[in-house]
């Protein structure tokens, strides 16, 4: 298991009180990688105990708007979703899942943002594709 950056996650759920909300925990931030991790919990779950998909894409989410938020043009005052398209691949019914969001293009206007997450065994759970607006102003 990756270590947390605790420092990190801190700063991560100051800025956005969802990720706490969500139990989010940063192992590494950086222009070109953001990565981060969701502990499996049952209240986390839908029918059967998998991890809900409203948790993975929230991960997603916010790796992926983390990275965006990097890549920002200097003039930019901020960053939103306008799309996100993810496609689950597998279950998760124990330990983790585990986001890793690079970017794919950081223009003027928009930044597109390839999550790919997976579960504590490194195994493929989804793939997210997300395209955030760059704000000005």
């Amino acid at each position: 298991m990756t270590a947390v950056d605790q420092r990190q996650t801190e700063m991560m759920r100051e800025t956005v009180p969802f990720a706490g909300t969500l139990g989010v925990e940063v192992i590494a931030t950086r222009p070109d990688e953001v990565r981060a991790r969701v502990e499996w919990r049952p209240e986390r779950c839908t029918a059967g105990g998998v991890l809900h998909g409203g948790a993975i894409m929230s991960l997603a989410d916010t790796t992926g708007a983390t990275c965006a938020v990097h890549n920002l043009p200097d003039d930019a005052s901020g960053t939103t979703t306008i799309e996100s398209k993810t496609n689950f691949l597998r279950a998760i019914r124990d330990g983790y899942a585990e986001a890793v969001s690079r970017p794919l293009h950081a223009g003027r206007t928009v930044v597109v943002i390839e999550t790919d997450v997976t579960d504590s065994r490194g195994r493929p759970v989804a793939k997210v594709i997300q395209t955030q607006a760059v704000l000005r102003g």
